[in-house]
């Protein structure tokens, strides 16, 4: 056995009835340090994990974690474990401290070693102020946060956490990453499963997974270089950047690409082999500069390469037109948009304007007020002051008729789980107002455009991860919309499922589409043409991706990235708002 080992998986395998979801895994996983676990949706991760913390039997072969058996030896590793699922079983009715009170009692954490790990936690977690707060009351990043201390009661010497930074903000997460690593600074053994490769990035060491097998082990910087002379990044782009994006990765050269505030990156098939400039049509100035490779940028070349830059569902969609009257700069406008709870000012006096065929990102950390100002654009809460209008609608005195030109798409899978995929699709569309021959037409051409002919039968809830997001898009868009509300549409999602997803999106842009998302995806603010940056109800910054970067960069420092841009203007405002107290 290897001493260096926290966990010894020998040809382990795991069979059910529609398949094999786990091919004889050999691998070591190291003590005392933070193992990324990565992989597209349906890879295998959280089945792996499953079976680490004795909650799966594996069909065959052997696993060891921390020396013991998880299924014949579950009672002693109980003691030395800490999991936390994708779905973790807090009691929304209970308060926060009752919560933690519970899973203390269930870890054996009493006396002063209660107190101390209460004091901490909720310190870390940011939680101290809430503790008489009903769990089913908190934000989303919260209930992660709340989560993730439950985990780390009873001080377990493995930690396996799967995916437990979905939903939580760039400052919450960068929080979360200083307080994990110092627990395995410490000697505990942290297994990560991620979907953001940044996350992946910063780990000591990375499993890459896809259809139950294991295609790298290793340092993410080893797997980074492999992409040296490949990544490029194409600059001073004239024109739609999308279009430009579109035809880049139709070229025969590039393997991969995304848009990156006003530039596009691109990774080739083979180095020193970039596609020619004028086919792709990015104006006069335009030039390409090598960059610094990313463990995203390798992650996709192994899986070979990007879904394309091609939009089955924008060839379906007919150009949207702007009725006479409807302002083009202003189909969505929030002035002065206040919103109240009792004494609380969720947002305060926020305005802004979306142009016709534009992506208008609202950023901002867990319970800033983004989420409160999205739900009244889209006429789910009334504002307590000021108004939100869409097309020349408002939202106030004319929500139904507003709500007719919007196709929303929640923050959480919102379709109805015991449904079938066929029975949501024709329930929404019913709802939308789609009735007859022209009904039946649009659920077929959703079916055929997100390939959901294999799940028809299937009950919504029980479907992977990336087909609730296609069914989820494909019941938004069935009345075909001139405005799309999106609210943090890809959350959780790997990169190869985010790039389909965005692919969609920019195409439905170019035929005029009118697109408005949260998100705590940073890459994906690249996306947006302009950015609202909420925090403490206000907003804080407003503009393009590359302005805000620039507004945050320091002298002397090359471009930082949205994250790093994000978590400064945030403490920009902190740091001013003290100036103004003292």
């Amino acid at each position: 056995m290897n001493d260096a080992a926290a966990i010894i998986i020998r040809a382990v395998q795991y069979r059910f009835d529609g398949g094999t979801a786990l091919h004889a895994l050999d691998v070591d996983i190291r003590r005392s340090v933070i193992t990324g676990l990565v992989g597209p949706d349906g890879a295998g991760k959280t089945t792996l994990m499953r079976i680490m913390a004795g909650l799966l039997k594996a069909s065959a072969g052997q696993i060891l974690v921390d020396g013991l058996d998880p299924v014949t030896e579950a009672a002693e590793l109980r003691l030395r474990l800490g999991y936390m699922p994708q779905k973790f079983g807090l009691y929304e009715d209970l308060t926060v401290q009752e919560n933690l009170d519970l899973y203390a009692d269930l870890h054996g954490v009493l006396g002063p070693a209660r107190a101390s790990s209460f004091a901490h936690l909720l310190a870390f977690t940011d939680l101290a102020r809430f503790t008489g707060r009903p769990a089913g009351k908190l934000s989303g990043g919260m209930k992660q946060k709340l989560g993730l201390a439950c985990t780390l009661l009873g001080s377990p010497r493995v930690l396996l956490l799967d995916e437990p930074s979905v939903g939580v903000d760039p400052i919450s997460r960068r929080e979360l990453w200083k307080m994990v690593g110092t627990l395995a600074d410490a000697g505990m053994t942290i297994v990560w499963s991620t979907a953001y490769l940044d996350e992946a990035e910063r780990c000591s060491e990375v499993l890459l997974m896809n259809a139950g097998r294991l295609e790298y082990a290793g340092t993410p910087a080893s797997l980074s270089e492999r992409m040296q002379g490949r990544c490029l990044q194409l600059r001073n782009i004239v024109g739609s950047r999308r279009e430009v994006l579109q035809k880049a990765l139709r070229a025969p050269e590039v393997s991969d690409g995304v848009l990156q505030g006003e530039s596009i990156r691109l990774v080739l098939r083979r180095a020193d082999e970039p596609p020619q400039l004028d086919g792709l049509q990015a104006g006069p100035e335009a030039y390409l500069v090598e960059v610094r490779p990313r463990l995203e940028d390798a992650f996709v070349d192994l899986l070979g390469g990007g879904p394309g830059g091609e939009s089955v569902l924008a060839e379906h969609m007919p150009e949207t037109r702007v009725d006479r009257g409807v302002d083009a700069a202003a189909m969505i406008s929030a002035d002065a948009l206040t919103r109240r709870f009792g004494d609380f000012v969720a947002t305060d006096r926020i305005s802004f304007r979306v142009r016709r065929g534009e992506i208008f990102g609202l950023l901002g950390p867990n319970g800033a007020g983004k989420s409160t100002t999205f739900k009244m654009m889209c006429g789910l809460l009334a504002p307590s002051s000021g108004t939100a209008q869409v097309m020349g609608l408002d939202l106030k005195t004319s929500a139904s008729h507003a709500r007719r030109q919007i196709g929303y798409m929640a923050q959480k899978f919102a379709l109805y789980g015991n449904l079938s995929v066929a029975q949501n699709l024709s329930f929404f569309s019913g709802i939308y107002g789609l009735r007859g021959d022209i009904q039946a037409k649009q659920i077929a051409d959703m079916v055929r455009v997100f390939e959901l002919q294999p799940f028809l039968a299937t009950q919504a809830g029980a479907l992977p991860l990336g087909f609730k997001q296609r069914l989820a898009l494909s019941c938004a868009i069935m009345h075909q919309p001139p405005l799309l509300f999106l609210d943090e549409p890809t959350s959780g999602v790997d990169p190869i499922t985010r790039r389909e997803f965005w692919t969609h999106i920019n195409g439905l842009v170019e035929k005029g589409v009118t697109v408005m998302v949260t998100t705590h995806f940073m890459d994906e603010a690249e996306y947006c043409d302009r950015i609202g940056l909420i925090y403490r109800g206000r907003m804080i910054a407003a503009g393009t991706p590359d302005r805000l970067k620039q507004q945050a960069t320091r002298a002397g420092e090359e471009e930082i990235t949205m994250a790093e841009a994000f978590i400064r203007l945030v403490e920009q405002d902190d740091g001013q708002r003290e100036e103004l107290r003292a």
